[in-house]
């Protein structure tokens, strides 16, 4: 089938909602998508159509908090504990199971904002496991920043508990990104030009809410983690790596994928490669500019997951 959704078990039993987006004529290869915050995978539909279209298959989960996934949990919270590792090794199962469905077929993961950082720290851990991966709309920033972030939110999970939603936080991570698309039509014009893929954001339910206490606590010490240059240096240094995002994105206002290259750079992975849009702001896969982006990251895809040739039963001459 073209497309299916399932639920796939995580190594706690946790159930992950699943999408697959297949093409129906020969395969190139699959990527692994981790989503960004406050969204869910199903936004994917067009990009999994358009790579479909040119062999590749894309697998989605919802991560944890988010989308259906979080219909077995609590919208907007990982987990209680361990959160940040559990998101991590729920990559792990879905790269598995890619694996046990497509065994000679090369495994590409996509990761966009909050999900670029999981896909690095699943790198960091498991990157003999893709072919290549792609980080979209990501951000680096000194690991200081994120330790005087985690500070702040320690302090509203002992004020408002675990669970609870933190507008203080909310402002200091999203208060600044729509000031500089004044006059504001929505709270969230900074994600994209479209102003219709705006709206469907906006009108959807799954979509812009505030996340948990506990969800930042684990997802500032994940940065932390991940952005010291001898931690990023345990990715295989084969690994061919793609930095895509729009230069008028607040989360990294351009500049800073820059600094996530080089970062990528200096910790010896040797085939990096950086690609920013002019104008374009944070989801590049539903900007004005979408069929340029993913046009250029189908072209990045077959130039490292060449065409299989295919197996002839024919008796030589």
């Amino acid at each position: 089938m073209p497309y299916a959704a399932y639920w796939l078990n995580a190594s706690d039993e946790t159930p992950l909602y699943t999408r697959h987006w297949a093409p129906e004529g020969p395969s190139r290869g699959a990527l692994m998508l981790s989503h960004g915050m406050a969204e869910h995978a199903g936004r994917y539909e067009r990009l999994g159509l358009t790579l479909n279209a040119a062999g590749y298959h894309l697998y989605a989960i919802d991560q944890r908090g988010h989308g259906r996934t979080a219909e077995n949990g609590e919208p907007g919270h990982y987990a209680d504990h361990g959160g940040w590792g559990k998101v991590i090794g729920d990559l792990h199962t879905l790269n598995r199971h890619i694996r046990e469905e497509h065994p000679d077929l090369p495994i590409i993961l996509l990761g966009h904002s909050m999900g670029s950082y999981i896909g690095t720290a699943y790198l960091i851990q498991h990157s003999a496991s893709v072919k290549a991966a792609v980080l979209s709309g990501s951000n680096y920033q000194p690991v200081a920043l994120y330790r005087t972030a985690r500070l702040i939110a320690r302090f509203e999970r002992w004020r408002q508990g675990p669970l609870g939603r933190s507008a203080l936080i909310e402002f200091l991570s999203f208060g600044s990104f729509n000031k500089a698309f004044k006059p504001n039509r929505t709270p969230f014009d900074w994600l994209s030009r479209d102003v219709q893929e705006v709206d469907k954001y906006v009108a959807d339910p799954l979509c812009g809410f505030r996340c948990s206490n506990q969800l930042w606590l684990d997802l500032l010490g994940g940065l932390a983690d991940i952005t010291p240059v001898e931690h990023i240096s345990r990715i295989d240094a084969a690994l061919p790596l793609l930095v895509i995002g729009g230069d008028r994105d607040p989360v990294s206002q351009g500049k800073r994928l820059r600094d996530l290259a080089q970062a990528m750079t200096r910790a010896g992975v040797r085939d990096v490669q950086l690609k920013i849009y002019p104008e374009a702001r944070h989801e590049l896969f539903n900007e004005t500019n979408r069929d340029e982006v993913i046009r250029n990251l189908i072209g990045w895809l077959d130039a490292h997951c060449p065409v299989r040739q295919a197996e002839t039963t024919e008796e030589p001459l």
